[in-house]
């Protein structure tokens, strides 16, 4: 039996994980919050000092809970970017998150290379706000003597990768947080150093890409680090999702991710082409209306919880007495109507009750993320279950409705650090090819998440009549919302 840890240091905190390498059950898990500031009192959230990270994983590895580790895993925030001069030093704080400071940069970079598809093609994704790309476009912009100083880039998990193994001069990083950058083609396995200088002006050093079973290099104490990766990546990872899997995830906003063997380009900008931590690909679909939508539905009803409102909700019936509600109330990604609003149709004397204004927000939810698992089917990704994942996967509404709405078997895995196991997961197939014991193009099999499987049975006709009156009301009131 081996020990590897797995560590995760996302936006808010870093846990590790470690985990033995024939099983994967977790030996022993130590977590820290990031520092509310960083050392340099950074006054802005968009920008971090990486050095946080790095006090951040030393106060959760404390007490010995590495004693024994044979690799470690690294996933990170992704979309994150650090500018480092040609002595490796930051150039400025780190850029992070969901950066809106970089919104009009990525309609500057959608020009400039020509549109949407020119985009969709080059790289296998459109320029959102908080892609690298598009942060440094901003720099260049609004910064241009850091830009112009801005000799090497890394993402935060490269830069912990770097900084673990005692800043060597080579440095690396996966295929997974390589094709969140922008400047890296999944499709191709190639950076596009040309869209690099598009946005920040000049060439700059970036990460040599390495395959999924390598490792990014050795500490002079024997530890092995593997490559790391991205959270999105890493999750996907633990969870243990393979061909004909689609993870669904609701946050405020949601995501639909699946498994593929092959890059998609689509020329829409609702696929972004991502590529996975096992040498496949994982093109992802992203709503803005998630659990937003019945956080605004609980307000409106004055139910103080989204539990109340779940209750509620299952007071109803599916459909809702005929009450419809599109979520747009952000505007909308997926279909791409930016400046729209959300509608509420099929308003009947009947149907004016709290009850099914409840149920026809959970239905709206779901079925705005049915149709990203659509978009995703129709260019021939396969989807035999889905994987529930976020807070609300829990309550009862969903549980009812989603397997139903999305036509599938639905998981929903326990609660877990899923994107560290993952990260520990990718440590011990590192260790395993140096050792000799595991093939680098398989990776080691790993018990599965704990989980419970709901399937339609029954409810499917009923859950798909549904469907089709939500369907309906959309194209009536966005006709051809879905033609790319």
């Amino acid at each position: 039996m081996g020990i590897v840890a797995g560590l995760d240091s996302s936006p808010d905190f870093t846990r590790i994980v470690v985990c033995d390498t024939d099983s994967g059950a977790v030996l022993r898990q130590g977590y820290a919050p990031h520092p509310v500031e960083s050392p340099e009192g950074t006054a802005r959230p968009s920008d971090v000092d990486p050095q946080a990270w790095l006090l951040s994983l030393g106060e959760a590895a404390g007490g010995g809970l590495l004693e024994g580790v044979q690799a470690i895993g690294v996933s990170a925030q992704q979309n994150a970017v650090v500018p480092l001069d040609p002595q490796g030093n930051t150039v400025r704080p780190a850029m992070v998150g969901g950066d809106k400071r970089a919104q009009v940069a990525a309609a500057d970079l959608i020009d400039a290379l020509g549109g949407r598809e020119a985009w969709a093609q080059a790289v296998g994704c459109v320029p959102q706000a908080p892609q690298p790309v598009t942060k440094l476009r901003w720099l260049a912009k609004t910064e241009p003597d850091n830009a112009v100083r801005a000799a090497v880039l890394m993402q935060a998990h490269d830069w912990l990768v770097w900084q673990l193994l005692g800043r060597p001069v080579r440095r690396t990083t996966d295929r997974g947080g390589a094709s969140g950058t922008g400047y890296w083609s999944a499709a191709t396995g190639a950076y596009r150093t040309d869209l690099v200088e598009l946005a920040l002006g000049h060439q700059a050093m970036l990460p040599e890409v390495i395959g999924p079973s390598d490792a990014a290099g050795t500490t002079p104490e024997g530890l092995l680090i593997s490559a790391g990766t991205g959270e999105t990546m890493a999750a996907a990872f633990g969870l243990g999702i393979g061909l004909g899997d689609a993870v669904v995830s609701l946050g405020a906003s949601g995501s639909v991710m699946a498994v593929h063997p092959e890059a998609l380009v689509d020329s829409s900008g609702m696929i972004t082409s991502l590529a996975d931590a096992t040498g496949m690909h994982l093109p992802v679909v992203t709503t803005l209306n998630a659990v937003r939508t019945l956080r605004g539905a609980a307000e409106l009803l004055g139910v103080p919880d989204l539990e109340g409102l779940s209750d509620l909700a299952m007071k109803s019936t599916p459909g809702a007495h005929g009450l419809v509600l599109l979520p747009y109330l952000e505007g909308e990604r997926t279909p791409s109507l930016p400046h729209t609003a959300g509608t509420l149709a099929g308003l009947r004397r009947e149907s004016m009750k709290p009850e099914h204004l409840a149920r026809a927000a959970f239905e709206g939810m779901l079925c705005g993320l049915a149709d990203a698992l659509d978009v995703l089917r129709g260019r021939g990704v396969e989807v035999r279950r889905v994987f529930l994942l976020g807070a609300v996967a829990e309550l009862s509404a969903v549980q009812a409705a989603a397997p139903a709405l999305f036509g599938t078997q639905v998981v929903v895995p326990q609660p877990a650090d899923y994107a560290a196991i993952g990260a520990a997961r990718q440590a011990a197939w590192a260790l395993g090819v140096s050792q000799g014991t595991l093939d680098p193009r398989t990776p080691p099999v790993w018990q599965g998440a704990a989980a419970q499987v709901l399937e339609p049975g029954e409810e499917l006709a009923v859950g798909q009549a549904v469907r089709q009156q939500f369907v309906s009301v959309r194209e009536q009131t966005h006709p051809g919302a879905f033609r790319s």
